[in-house]
């Protein structure tokens, strides 16, 4: 699955050597936190964040029904 949020996310950001991937798995949730240049934060959140909304449903649907679900959250880098 982090593949996938790799991909649409090097679909749309510049800088793509500078994003990183941070992952974290919790008891019922693995937590995907995706930072950003500040140059690419809207263009991979995209207008009214429907770029994100649509990623984090892609995600949810590819997911399988019996595993952990994904949350992806993306955050702009010096801002964790």
């Amino acid at each position: 699955m982090l593949d996938l949020i790799k991909y649409i996310v090097a679909t749309f950001a510049e800088k793509k050597d500078e994003v990183e991937y941070k992952v974290e798995e919790k008891d019922d949730a693995i937590e995907v936190t995706v930072l950003l240049a500040a140059s690419d934060m809207g263009k991979v959140i995209g207008k009214q964040g429907k770029i994100a909304k649509a990623m984090r449903t892609l995600v949810k649907s590819a997911t399988p029904r019996d595993s952990k679900r994904y949350m992806i959250e993306i955050k702009e880098k010096g801002e964790v």
